[in-house]
């Protein structure tokens, strides 16, 4: 990690809040030039010690009131320059960074000659406080001054929060009780030990006798210098002096106060009254304010104080010689008892007497030093570093020692293990043992003595630690635990200001249980929102929690500690606290109290959701007030948004604590939440549900901050000022970083967010150029970084000006010569307001001593030097002057001689300068030659060239000469620097060119804005201008082709904050020009505007519009067919006023509302309208509409005659007949047919308005469709299905609907072009039904096919083969079979390998479906083809039995049984017989026979019973074998039947 931007070995002051009388002052001194030996010039500042004061301090060495080495205060005591500590009463202006702060006690800068810088080092040795007094204090202090923001409830602990509360209520008595604020004067001194014991011993009498004697003193040392201040060289003219200056007060609220001061000088000074810097406007407030002028003596008088007037009250004087300020301070005290109005009519205040009493019981005033004190201070994390300060106390009271306080950013810094205190009688000591970025801010120091305290300011930065990964993040900050609870915390931090180089992906919370260091994670993933609710911790535990940043480069260091927080119900900790017992061992023993009898808990009540980000949404609810004796829990339900679909979340661990936080919710699902009680009795119900929540973040990252300004302060440090990011909720505040021109390198400014739109950069390298950017950071994260402000070199703020240059002469008489320059490049950060000129004699070539050629600065850049030596020669020196003083003066110029001058052409132009500097075009303007030659100048031509151009590369820009004395040049080149020079014409020809003009940049600022011409209301043309970048002292300069039109009587300029306006009385001729703006004390912002012809023209045109206004319309007259048939004539304007009126006007005649007419105007909306219910012969014509709007007016006319009026008629009454029709049943949409996606054609037709009678019926060519089922309407659509849709489904569809009130009808022709469209949609479908190719291989070859929904012949069929049409024959044929359409390849061969395309045309479209019958696929289908032809074969040859045997066979006993059968094989199948699985041979009585291989013969002469049972004929050859079974039953006669039967049972017993 690079180093941080700032270094050491800097001078860290702050000039920022220099106070503006002290400034004042010096730049008055400055210009005097006191040649006292009290009051001496230094090169920085005024000199440190005049002798009468040195002498002064060792006639009274006090130490309270020695001199030592600073010098006594240039104006009045209240502005010590040795003194850096601000004397207040009670605590009105003791808060942190009060910006508007100016009072001179609060703002005080060390002037001391040498500045040697010594800034504050990390792990700096601590040493006793005499080797502190000894060590040289050569450096220089910052003083910083603010404002404390009281943050309620922000506080780590609730220890703090106490003393948050407790300082709160010291500070409000104090402020209720004090006496007032009281500036003093102190000064540093060395006292030896000797004098201080004899100071102790001095009674009360003689310290009060000593004390008058130096007031006595001082007041004449201070007279002595206000006589030397008065002295002046020109004693007409004096600067603005205070004789009486304005009294600080503290008075009761409802009192009056008045101050007032009287105030010398020459012209009378001009005198205004500010509070905390505001001009006070006694007409904003009348008879709060009043303010009187008599006789030099000026008052402020306010009456009826109250809170709001406790301010710093300024009166500023100024006249021609400067300004000067004096201040006082008012504080208005409340009274704490029963207020009495009377007490305060009667003038006398009869409060108690006892305030600000000291424990000793009388009021004493104490004048508290600082020495040695702390100075901007760098350290880096986990370093130690020690702040000091030597305090003097004088009077020296024993026993009565100062209450010291450090405070942070305004806060109290608390002792703790992170940071010490010391008070060692003499000394205060702030020790970091260990330094952390949450140590960074402004320490104060203040020390208080009874009423009175004084306090000292200095910035300590504390950059990051080294992260142990490269590119890592650095360690968040601020972590601070909320809401704790039983079994639940919040815990929240701040991000970093330095993320690694890579974005931050979030962070990973750690806690450890106190009294152990283990460390657990608490998140798997990392969490992006800077809040984080921790779960499960165990109640009656202490845990401390720290923050760890992970970037794609690694983990951060962890933050530091968290304080330790208890896993207490919130009212158990408020009893602990109250009632301390046992010594803390970092665990709390919770026992809860016998249950009762068993109640079971009620539903717990204001449930709601505290906070939803996409990680985690935290619930918060109240206990039921029905729970019994008995501990409850808690179990959290949660259900999706729209359903009853409940699901418990902590199905296995109950909550104790009334807070639940829900993890792995689906983000941007929406959840209703609610909570259930359980105890030993039960579970309770429900509470009610939570409003719908989805899981987002609800808190938006900030906006980037805008206009980021930088502007000068010290040496070694800027002030960075920046809009507020918009709309930003939470912000925590904001990081600023610096980066050197062009190191694209950026560092960070701060480690711990700042608060406000300003911050000092403290640190940084003097000469060098900085670009500044701010982000803005809240618990969402942090903003988009703002626009880089532009680049500032690092020096002082305010400086004398460089000097002037290009000294020459522009005209020389007998006697005099007249001098022209160039104003300084550099003007000290402050407007030059006039120019010394010096001059001395040359002779011989040596030259003499300078000579002042004015004694009043002249404001323009030439001057006459009168009462000169003809013929002498002589060199002159200029100076600029500006608020700072006198700058260096120029070096010598050139001799030039005093001599008439003769020539005949005109000198050179001077003066010149340039505005409105813009991409491609400037304003260069220039002053007439002083000498103009023999004649008159009668014209001018300018030059041009870029600025790195040879000399005899100038060019002209004007080929004939201009009269006026500027030019707008054009056609510049955007980004290239150029110069410029003049040179006049007269009739003797083009004198000498003026000097250089530039260079200059042709460029367009950012932010550059352009005149706006405006006409309001009332017609009035004015020009207006902008400007953000003024300072207090800018002014905005009209003019009229470049003249000044501050006293024209045609145009009125008016100005007010940035912008500027100028408005023509009457614009016409005379007014034709350019007319500019520029604006003073800024970096040449200008901008002018063309008024030609054309654009007066323009201008006065839309004046006249403006004076005389028309209405706007949205809409001219237009006419409209209504629902019912009527028709309805409107038009809308852009606004109407409750005022507006409109007039109706038929063929020049006004209509009004009536039977006919219905009008209306919504003067909402703007339309007026009309309506009329049916149009008849005798209303065509012209319509027209008026409207009259205040003084605007306008009209439209709309004209309906002929063919228009009769169309318009007829749709009309078309529209009013089907109105009638809908009143009935009727058809909403016509009969319409599509095709479905089963390449059916589906007729359908909606409907309205029927009911439950309501009929439907369908035709074909007019003869009725039976419908097997009858529609219910309830969707409104009815349909009638064809499904195959063919030739002979064409024909006349026609459906009826019909029932009591009415019928209608529908008809859809479904022929010729209509049914061919119907068809290829149908077409269109099937083939897109169609399946993929598949191939299939057969006995007789191979076959490609494919199926459809159902084939027509309306769809064409194709097939091709590598790319050429297949050509059918009886080898490749294609077909149809059902919903199969194939391609058969007979007997394949290699050559049929390829690709196959089925192409379907529906009769517009092409549709194809491919196959690849080659490589392996066509081998697989090949082979298949060859196993089952052979099959085939074998299937063709095989032994069968072709028929004539019978299945089964009955026959009469003793009959004769003749079968015969075909068979068939090749060869011929050989043959076997079977009876009852068992081989059969011929013989007698059953004879078999085979003839010629095909008839086979099966014979039994007489059947007998035994011959029943199973015959089976087996045939066989090589291709198979097959069997043919025949059953024969034998049947006995009847007799025969009987007689057997009878023999049966006999037969039986004997078998048992």
């Amino acid at each position: 990690m690079s180093l941080p931007f700032y270094q050491k070995y800097h001078e860290h002051y702050d000039r920022a809040y220099r106070n503006k009388d002290l400034r004042s002052t010096m730049s008055q001194y400055q210009q005097e030039k006191k040649s006292s030996a009290i009051y001496t010039h230094g090169s920085t500042a005024y000199s440190h010690m005049s002798s009468a004061h040195h002498q002064a301090s060792e006639a009274y060495g006090s130490s309270a009131y020695r001199q030592g080495s600073q010098a006594y205060s240039l104006g009045s005591a209240a502005y010590s320059l040795g003194s850096e500590v601000s004397s207040k009463a009670s605590s009105a202006y003791d808060y942190g960074y009060n910006l508007g702060l100016t009072d001179s006690s609060l703002m005080i800068e060390d002037y001391s000659s040498k500045l040697s810088p010594q800034t504050k080092r990390a792990k700096k040795s601590l040493v006793s406080g005499e080797e502190k007094e000894n060590q040289s204090k050569d450096y220089v202090v910052p003083i910083f001054s603010g404002r404390q923001v009281h943050v309620n409830g922000i506080s780590d602990t609730e220890e703090e929060r106490i003393k948050e509360a407790a300082a709160y209520v010291a500070r409000r008595n104090l402020l209720a009780t004090g006496k007032g604020i009281t500036t003093t004067t102190t000064k540093q001194s060395t006292v030896s030990s000797q004098q201080e014991e004899l100071f102790e011993k001095k009674s009360r009498k003689v310290a009060i006798r000593e004390k008058a004697e130096r007031l006595a003193l001082r007041k004449t040392l201070e007279e002595t210098e206000e006589f030397h201040r008065k002295l002046n060289e020109d004693s007409l003219l004096h600067a603005p002096d205070f004789v009486i200056k304005p009294r600080s007060h503290t008075v009761w609220e409802k009192q009056n106060v008045r101050l007032h001061c009287s105030v010398s000088g020459w012209p009378e000074p001009r005198l205004t009254w500010y509070k905390n810097h505001v001009p006070i406007n006694v007409h904003a407030n009348p008879g709060k304010y009043i303010i009187e002028s008599r006789y030099g003596m000026h008052s402020l008088v306010i009456n009826a104080c109250d809170f709001e007037d406790t301010a710093q009250y300024r009166a500023s004087a100024m006249n021609v010689k400067g300004e000067l300020s004096a201040y006082a301070s008012i504080v208005v005290k409340r009274y704490k008892g029963e207020y009495d109005e009377t007490r305060f009519h009667a003038g006398v205040s009869t409060m108690p007497l006892s305030f600000g009493v000291t424990p000793y019981g009388f009021a004493s005033k104490f004048e508290i030093h600082f020495d040695d004190k702390f100075d901007v201070s760098f350290g880096r994390e986990g370093e130690t570093m020690s702040l000091g300060c030597r305090v003097v106390i004088s009077p020296d009271i024993k026993h009565f020692q100062p209450e010291v306080q450090w405070l942070r950013n305004g806060t109290l810094v608390s002792p703790s293990k992170w940071v010490q205190t010391q008070w060692s009688g003499d000394r205060a000591t702030l020790t970091f043992s260990h330094l952390n970025k949450e140590d960074e801010g402004l320490y104060t120091l203040r020390v208080r003595m009874g009423e009175y305290y004084e306090q000292y300011s200095a910035y300590v930065f504390v950059r990051d630690a080294d992260a142990d990964i490269a590119g890592a993040p650095a360690s968040p900050l601020d972590v601070v635990c909320l809401d704790a609870n039983k079994d639940y915390v919040i815990i929240s931090w701040k991000q970093p200001a330095v993320d690694g180089g890579s974005p931050i992906l979030g962070y990973f919370i750690d806690k450890c249980e106190v009294g152990t260091d283990i460390w657990s994670q608490c998140n798997d993933t990392p969490v992006k929102f800077a809040r984080f609710p921790v779960t499960g911790l165990i109640e009656g535990r202490s845990y401390i929690f720290r923050v760890r940043a992970v970037n794609k480069t690694g983990v951060s260091n962890p933050s530091r500690v968290s304080e330790p927080v208890a896993a207490l119900d919130p009212v158990d900790r408020a009893r602990f606290k109250s009632q301390p017992s046992a010594p803390w061992t970092g665990q709390i023993i919770v026992t809860e109290e016998e249950p009762a009898e068993g109640v079971v808990p009620g539903p717990p009540t204001d449930l709601c959701v505290t906070e939803a980000t996409r990680s985690y949404v935290v619930l918060s609810w109240k206990p039921p007030g029905q729970r019994g004796h008995e501990g409850i829990m808690y179990f959290v339900e949660k259900c999706v948004a729209d359903t009853e679909n409940w699901q418990r979340v902590n199905t296995e661990i109950p909550v104790k604590s009334p807070r639940f936080a829900l993890f792995d919710l689906a983000e941007g699902k929406s959840y209703r939440f609610r909570v259930r009680c359980s105890n030993s009795a039960g579970v309770g119900e429900p509470s009610e549900a939570t409003d719908v929540t989805v899981v987002g973040d609800k808190l938006d990252i900030p906006k980037a901050p805008g206009r980021i300004i930088p502007s000068r302060n010290t040496d070694t440090s800027v002030v960075v000022a920046w809009e507020e990011s918009k709309d930003a909720k939470e912000l925590v505040g904001y990081y600023i970083e610096s980066s050197v021109v062009g190191s694209n390198q950026w560092e960070p400014c701060n480690n711990n967010p700042v608060k406000g739109s300003r911050f000092i950069c403290h640190g940084l390298l003097n000469g060098q150029s900085y670009i500044f950017r701010v982000r803005a950071v809240n618990a969402a994260g942090l903003s988009e970084y703002s626009q880089d402000s532009e680049a500032i070199e690092v020096k002082a703020a305010i400086a004398t000006p460089s000097p002037p240059y290009d000294i020459t002469c522009l005209e020389s008489f007998r006697d005099s010569m007249v001098l022209g320059w160039k104003q300084p490049d550099k003007t000290g950060g402050a407007e030059i307001t006039g120019y010394y000129v010096n001059y001395r004699e040359v002779i011989g070539g040596v030259p003499g001593k300078w000579k002042e050629a004015n004694i009043k600065a002249v404001s323009d850049q030439a001057y006459k030097i009168s009462n000169l030596k003809e013929n002498m020669v002589y060199q002159f020196q200029v100076a600029a002057v500006n608020i700072a003083g006198v700058g260096t003066p120029s070096q010598a110029s050139a001799s030039f001689k005093c001599e008439e001058w003769t020539i005949a052409v005109p000198g050179p132009p001077h003066d010149l300068k340039y505005s409105e500097v813009r991409k491609t075009s400037l304003v260069l303007q220039w002053k007439h030659p002083v000498h103009s030659g023999r004649t008159p100048v009668t014209g001018f031509f300018v030059d041009i060239k870029e600025t790195k151009a040879k000399d005899d590369q100038w060019k002209g820009i004007n080929e004939k000469p201009i009269t006026n004395t500027y030019l707008k040049v054009q056609n510049l080149k955007e980004g290239v620097s150029y110069v410029f020079r003049v040179r006049a014409l007269n009739q003797a020809g083009v004198g000498k060119p003026s000097d250089i003009a530039g260079p200059v940049v042709a460029e367009t600022r950012p932010g550059t804005k352009e005149i706006v011409v405006d006409v309001d209301d009332d017609g009035v043309i004015s020009l207006n201008f902008e400007c953000d970048q003024m300072s207090k002292d800018s002014k905005f300069i009209w003019s009229k082709d470049y003249k000044s039109v501050e006293d024209s009587p045609r145009l009125e300029v008016d100005a007010k904050g940035n912008k500027a306006k100028a408005t023509f009385k009457d614009l016409g001729i005379d007014d034709l020009g350019i007319y500019s703006c520029d604006v003073t004390d800024t970096d040449g912002i200008a901008a002018s505007y063309l008024i030609d012809e054309e654009e007066m023209k323009r201008l006065l045109a839309l004046s006249q519009e403006h004076k005389f206004p028309t209405v706007p319309l949205k809409s001219e007259l237009a006419v409209e067919i209504m629902e019912k048939g009527e028709v309805r004539f409107w038009m809308q304007a852009e606004k109407l006023s409750g005022n507006a009126k409109a007039t109706y006007i038929f063929n020049d005649k006004e209509i009004f509302d009536g039977p006919k007419y219905k009008m209306h105007m919504d003067r909402n909306t703007g339309i007026i309208e009309m309506i009329m219910e049916k149009l008849q012969d005798e209303d065509e014509g012209t319509y027209t509409f008026q409207i009259q709007d205040g003084k605007a007016t306008n009209h439209s006319t709309l004209v309906l005659i002929g063919d228009v009026y009769k169309k318009l008629q007829k749709e009309a009454e078309f529209q009013r007949q089907e109105w009638i029709r809908k009143q009935g049943p009727h058809f909403a949409e016509y009969l319409s047919w599509e095709v479905t996606g089963e390449c059916n054609v589906l007729l359908k037709c909606k409907v309205a308005n029927i009911k439950k009678e309501t009929n439907i019926v369908w035709y074909k060519d007019e003869r009725e469709i039976t419908v097997d089922e009858k529609h219910d309407f309830k969707d409104g659509i009815c349909t009638l299905l064809i499904t195959e849709f063919s030739k002979k489904d064409a024909g006349f569809y026609e459906v009826i609907l019909k029932d009591d009130r009415g019928k209608d009808k529908s008809r859809l022709k479904l022929v010729d072009e209509a049914f061919k469209d119907l068809m290829t949609e149908v077409c269109k479908a099937i083939a897109l039904s169609a399946t993929e190719l598949k191939i299939q291989s057969t006995a007789e070859g191979i076959r490609l096919y494919s199926f459809v929904n159902y084939y027509l012949d309306d769809l064409k069929v194709s097939w091709s083969h590598n790319g050429t049409a297949v050509k059918y024959s009886d080898r490749v044929k294609s077909g149809v079979t059902g919903e199969q359409i194939w391609l058969q390849i007979n007997e394949p061969t290699p050559n049929d390998k390829g690709k196959y395309v089925m192409e379907l045309f529906d009769g517009k479209t092409k549709h194809e479906r491919k196959v690849d019958l080659s490589g392996q696929a066509y081998d697989e289908a090949f082979a298949e083809f060859q196993r089952l032809k052979q099959a085939a074969i074998a299937e063709k040859n095989r032994a069968r039995v072709l028929g004539g045997l019978p299945d089964v066979v009955t026959i009469q006993e003793g009959k004769a049984l003749n079968l015969t059968c075909n068979l068939w094989g090749d060869p011929s199948p050989e043959i076997s017989w079977l009876k009852n699985e068992k081989s059969l041979a011929s013989d007698e009585h059953c004879i078999l026979k085979l003839e010629a291989g095909k008839t086979a013969y099966f014979t039994i002469t007489a059947v007998q019973t035994n011959d029943s049972g199973k015959y089976s004929l087996v045939v066989k050859n090589k291709y198979g074998t097959e069997t043919s079974d025949f059953t024969v039953s034998v049947f006995i006669p009847e007799e025969e039947a009987a007689k057997s039967a009878s023999e049966t049972p006999k037969q039986t017993k004997k078998t048992k």
